[in-house]
Parts: C-alpha cells; sequence; structure tokens
C-alpha cells in the first residue's frame, strides 16, 4: 500500500508507517498508546496458552486491562486463567490490578480450504469401478452410484 507522507513523500512499506504516524501531528500523539497496546499484547501472547491468540486487548488505562474474546466459550475458559495471566503481566512489570473480559465478534478472515491429497491406489479405483458395475440400478442405488462414478471418473482423469 503506497500513500502519501505530509511532505510529499512516497510511503511504500509498513515499517515507513509509523515513521508517517511519527512525523503526523495528530497521529503523533496517538504513537505511544498504540506501541504501550502493541507490547502488552505481545506480554500477553507469551503468557497465554495458543487458544487464546484470537483473544486481543481493547484499553489498557488505570492499571485496568480490558480483553476483546470472540465468543462466550472462549471468555469463560480465559477467566479461569486471569489470575495467572494477572501475575505473569506484573511480573513482566506491567501494572495490571485489574482484568475484564469484553464479548466482541471479530471479523473473521476467510481461510482458503485446503486442497484434497487423498490418493487412492489404482486397485482400489479398480474395485469402486467394478462396485459401480455390479450395484444394481434402482432408485435407491442411484445417489451411490453417481457418487462412485465421479470419484472413479475423477480419479482416472488425474491419472490415478
Amino acid at each position: 500500500m503506497i500513500s502519501r507522507h505530509p511532505k510529499g513523500k512516497t510511503v511504500s512499506k509498513a515499517s515507513d508507517a509509523l515513521t508517517y504516524l511519527g512525523v503526523h501531528e495528530r497521529m503523533a500523539a496517538l504513537l505511544p498508546a498504540v506501541k504501550r497496546i502493541a507490547a502488552i499484547q505481545r506480554a500477553c501472547a507469551t503468557a497465554l496458552p495458543e487458544m487464546f491468540g484470537p483473544c486481543s486487548v481493547l484499553h489498557f488505562h488505570s492499571e485496568q486491562l480490558l480483553l476483546a474474546v470472540p465468543n462466550a466459550a472462549l471468555a469463560a475458559r480465559l477467566k479461569q486463567r486471569l489470575p495467572r495471566l494477572q501475575d505473569e503481566l506484573q511480573r513482566q512489570g506491567w501494572q495490571v490490578n485489574a482484568i475484564r473480559l469484553k464479548i466482541q465478534i471479530m471479523p473473521t478472515m476467510e481461510r482458503p480450504l485446503p486442497e484434497k491429497t487423498a490418493q487412492l491406489p489404482h486397485g482400489a479405483v479398480s474395485a469402486l469401478a467394478e462396485l459401480n458395475d455390479n450395484l444394481e440400478d434402482t432408485p435407491r442405488n442411484a445417489a451411490l452410484r453417481a457418487a462412485i462414478a465421479a470419484m472413479v471418473g475423477r480419479h482416472k482423469r488425474q491419472g490415478r
């Protein structure tokens, strides 16, 4: 992504974004808070198991930490770990006297489905083709025969 620097320069790298924010007067006031939130987010990530990865720091002010949790089930599990999290954050030098949770449904990025890699041996494909040929041609078997025929055809097209 390319954006314009306040002084007319072109900014093209993500690392240059901090430089851009630092130069812009209004944005520069936000930088310390952003850096502080990012630092406590990293501290929380190291203190919690990976299953809490979708959780994020919303706010940290007056020694109170507010965490966003994507659903109630994860919030219930995290609630049990709050004393340990608070102790770990204090051990790392963060003055955290209270941790609150807020269930906040976050937009999920759609992950591409993994490509199917299952391969049937040639003997299995032959056996399925034979089964398809020997199945009685009735309305009850129509869907099964169509599925077997599609699978055999797909494997033959792919040269398996």
